[in-house]
């Protein structure tokens, strides 16, 4: 599956995601072709471009649990968009807490992991697809955490409001394009200038939710500022912690102006090595929300060898059982004999990826039985 953005987008691709309207219509569905009216259709909708199976690709497996996240997300994103449009002209939230309850329901209860597709995007609704994955990520990592459930409120409303400043910065460093050290700090300073008008527009919760937006700003701004080297020296209140993370984690991962979004795996490793900044229960939760490298998932490995992840591995998830596609070997990522080989990343082409059954590597005693792959 590759990203493909709109000018490059040719007759005859393949969708490897469907294709949704504003109010969560199909339009477009997964393995069609494109033709000519389809590409103008995509480029109506003004979005940076969509994801696209290769030729010799098999089309991957979606269960209605990720349709259904595809919808919701389709679905909460005018919500959002109209929520915060309402705070920037009224200075009061409307409906922040029908919209903080729905995603709470939806991902801050959940036993199982998830599959956290990233969301097709356009400058129109950039921050406000941002500001729901955010949210999302945010319900889930509480919950694992067993934050306290008006502290998981505060923190999904955070995630929903802390980029409120982008909607009025005329900059395309707020979708991702490349910028440059002051650039970013001019983006980030006129963020803090929304703190006031964050909590005004929460009565009774505002200064906590205030509190953990412009901390996980202040991180950003550290981060930007020297690496980091700051931030274990601040006082961060567990949501400010969680923010951050979630914030990294989407900003990574999704679409964008600058290039091609990183994979999971690239932006898990970019966590583990920077235990000073991100808190390492917060990743920890992280990992235990969202499917990252389980049965099926194709990767390369630091010896130019692909293989295939049989045996996700709980304690540490960089470091699973596989199956070299060089030899049909199997390898234990985490016994000593193997320490030497790492995952590098994600295949960025499926040219050799298989479609998994995951009865079947139950049957072979790979795959954990009790494991429900959502």
């Amino acid at each position: 599956m590759q990203f493909v953005r709109i000018q490059n987008l040719k007759i005859g691709m393949r969708l490897a995601r469907p294709i949704y309207n504003k109010s969560g219509v199909l339009l477009f569905e997964r393995n069609s072709l494109l033709t000519q009216q389809a590409i103008e259709s995509v480029r109506n909708f003004g979005l940076l471009g969509i994801y696209i199976l290769e030729p010799a690709e098999p089309l991957p497996p979606m269960t209605e649990e990720d349709l259904e996240f595809e919808r919701f997300q389709i679905k909460s994103v005018s919500s959002i968009q109209e929520e915060l449009t309402k705070i920037l002209e009224t200075k009061h939230q409307h409906r922040m807490q029908l919209i903080n309850s729905a995603i709470i329901k939806k991902f801050g209860h959940l036993e199982n992991k998830i599959n956290f597709y990233q969301n097709l995007r356009s400058q129109e609704d950039y921050v406000y697809r941002h500001s729901l994955n955010v949210a999302i990520l945010c319900a889930m990592i509480t919950h694992v955490m067993n934050v306290r459930l008006d502290e998981q409120a505060n923190t999904v409303s955070a995630a929903i409001i802390h980029d409120i400043g982008k909607l009025e910065f005329d900059s395309d460093s707020v979708y991702g394009e490349g910028a440059s050290e002051r650039e970013m700090f001019s983006l980030y300073s006129m963020q803090m200038h929304y703190s006031d008008l964050i909590e005004g527009a929460f009565a009774g919760t505002g200064s906590a939710i205030r509190r953990i937006c412009m901390q996980a700003l202040k991180a950003q701004m550290e981060i930007l500022k020297d690496g980091g080297s700051g931030i274990a020296n601040m006082k961060m209140v567990t949501g400010a912690k969680i923010l951050l993370v979630a914030n990294k984690y989407d900003e990574m991962t999704a679409m964008n102006l600058c290039g091609d979004a990183q994979s999971e795996v690239k932006a898990i490793q970019e966590f583990l090595d920077n235990p000073h900044i991100y808190d390492p229960a917060v990743v920890s939760a992280l990992i235990r929300s969202v499917n990252i490298l389980f049965p099926g998932v194709s990767v390369e490995l630091n010896t130019g060898e692909k293989a295939l992840v049989l045996v996700e591995n709980p304690v540490n998830i960089l470091r699973p059982v596989v199956l070299s596609f060089r030899d049909n070997s199997v390898l234990d990522l985490q016994l000593k004999n193997n320490e030497d080989i790492h995952i590098v990343d994600i295949m960025k082409t499926m040219d050799n990826r298989y479609i998994m059954d995951i009865n079947t590597l139950q049957q072979l005693g790979y795959a954990q039985a009790d494991r429900e792959v959502t």
